[in-house]
C-alpha cells in the first residue's frame, strides 16, 4: 500500500545572530576591519549592544535580554521566541537542528542579523565582512545536515567581489543572495545591480529582500524621531516599495528566470499593492499578466496574523510562503508560528502545503 510523501516544511525565514565567531573566518591582511563588540550596562534586563566597524558604531545588533526580560517579552507579544543563545548564533548547530525537529520544520533558510543596516561605505571593509560572514554560514551549512541553507552577502560596494562572493556562496549551501530595498543611494530596480541578478539567475540563485535599509541618511531621519513606530518606516515600508518597484520595472522581463522573496514585511499590504500595480499598468497602456505574482516569480512571507484567506483570493495561492524569523525577538517573530499554521481551519490542506513546502521549494530552488 503506498503512502503519502511527507510534506517538506520550509521555515523561509530564520536567522542566524551573528557573534565574535562570525569574523574568525577573516583573511589575516582583513583582521583590522573585524567588528568589536561593545555592550551598554544592563538597564531592567535590557542589555544594549553594537559593532564597532571600521571606527563608527555601527551594523545592526539585537540587545541581549534577560531570561525574566526575554519571558515578560513573549507574554506581551503572545508569541514564542527562541531563548537558547547557543541556538541564535549556531555555536551550536546540532542545537538549532533539535529544536527545528520540535517544532516541525524541515529546512530553514538563514539571513543575517548585522546588515540589515549598512555596515561601512569603504568597499575593502565591505569585503572583508561579507567573505566572513559566508566563510560563517558555508560553514554553518556543512555541519547542518543540508538543513540549514542561507542567503549570501554581496558586497555591492565592489561588484567585481560580489561576484566572486555569490559563486562561493552557491557552492557551499547558499540558495539566494540577500539585497536590502534600499543599497546606499541606489533602488533595486538600478542596473548598477543587473550583474547580480545576471549572476543569480544564471546560478538558480534567488534574490532575496529582507526587510532592511541599506540608506544611512533615511535610517538616520527614522531613528531620530520620537516616534515609537519609526522602524516600519525604516525597514518595512522599503521592502514593500521595493516590491511594486520591481513589478513595474523592465527586470522580470529582463531576467526571466529570476526569483523574488520579499522577506518578514508580512503579506497584508500585499493586495493593496498589486491594485495599485495593475492601475498604474493601465495608465502605461501595459496589459496586466493573468496572474502577475506568479509569471514575475514574486513571493512574500505571511504572518498568522494576515487576513490570508482575503490574501490568497486577491494575490493566488501560489506567491505566499511562511517564516519564524527564528533567533530574533522582535514583532516578527514567532518559533511556533509553523505550528500555529499547521493547526489554521480557514485554509485549504492544498493552500496549506504551498505556503509551508512547495512554495518556499520554488522560490529557493530547493
Amino acid at each position: 500500500m503506498e503512502t503519502a510523501a511527507k510534506t517538506l516544511v520550509i521555515d523561509a525565514d530564520a536567522h542566524v545572530v551573528e557573534s565574535a565567531r562570525t569574523w574568525d573566518y577573516m583573511d589575516p591582511s582583513e583582521k583590522q576591519y573585524r567588528p568589536v563588540p561593545l555592550e551598554a550596562p544592563e538597564d531592567a534586563g535590557v542589555k544594549l549592544q553594537f559593532w564597532l566597524i571600521d571606527g563608527k558604531v555601527r551594523g545592526f545588533r539585537f540587545p541581549a535580554l534577560s531570561a525574566a526580560e526575554l519571558e515578560r517579552r513573549s507574554r506581551l507579544a503572545g508569541r514564542k521566541f527562541a531563548d537558547r543563545q547557543e541556538s541564535r548564533e549556531l555555536g551550536n548547530v546540532e542545537l538549532r537542528l533539535e529544536h527545528m525537529d520540535q517544532t516541525g520544520v524541515d529546512i530553514q533558510v538563514l539571513h543575517n542579523t548585522m546588515f540589515i543596516e549598512q555596515a561601512t561605505d569603504r568597499p575593502e571593509v565591505e569585503v572583508a565582512l561579507c567573505k566572513s560572514y559566508n566563510r560563517w554560514l558555508a560553514d554553518i551549512w556543512r555541519q547542518g545536515k543540508g538543513r540549514l541553507r542561507w542567503s549570501c552577502m554581496a558586497p555591492t560596494l565592489s561588484m567585481t567581489d560580489a561576484l566572486d562572493q555569490i559563486r562561493f556562496a552557491k557552492e557551499n549551501g547558499a540558495c539566494a543572495v540577500l539585497m536590502r530595498p534600499v543599497e546606499g543611494n541606489r533602488l533595486l530596480v538600478d542596473p548598477y545591480f543587473y550583474p547580480i541578478y545576471e549572476e543569480a539567475s544564471r546560478l538558480d540563485m534567488a534574490i532575496a529582500v529582507h526587510i532592511s535599509n541599506g540608506n544611512p541618511w533615511l535610517n538616520d531621519l527614522c531613528r531620530h524621531s520620537v516616534f515609537t513606530a519609526a522602524a516600519f518606516h525604516r525597514f518595512r515600508v522599503p521592502t514593500v516599495a521595493a516590491f511594486h518597484d520591481l513589478l513595474l520595472s523592465e527586470i522580470p522581463q529582463v531576467f526571466p528566470r529570476l526569483r523574488w522573496g520579499f522577506i518578514e514585511a508580512s503579506s497584508q499590504w500585499l493586495p493593496w499593492v498589486l491594485h495599485e500595480a495593475k492601475n498604474r499598468f493601465k495608465g502605461l497602456g501595459r496589459e496586466w499578466p493573468e496572474n502577475g505574482v506568479r509569471e514575475y516569480r514574486m513571493f512574500v512571507t505571511c504572518e498568522n496574523s494576515d487576513d490570508l484567506p482575503y490574501i490568497v483570493g486577491q494575490a493566488g495561492e501560489d506567491c505566499l510562503v511562511i517564516g519564524t524569523d527564528y533567533g530574533h525577538t522582535d514583532t516578527s517573530s514567532d518559533v511556533d508560528a509553523i505550528k500555529v499554521f499547521k493547526a489554521r481551519t480557514d485554509l485549504a490542506p492544498e493552500v496549506k502545503r504551498k505556503i509551508l513546502s512547495d512554495n518556499a521549494r520554488t522560490l529557493y530552488g530547493l
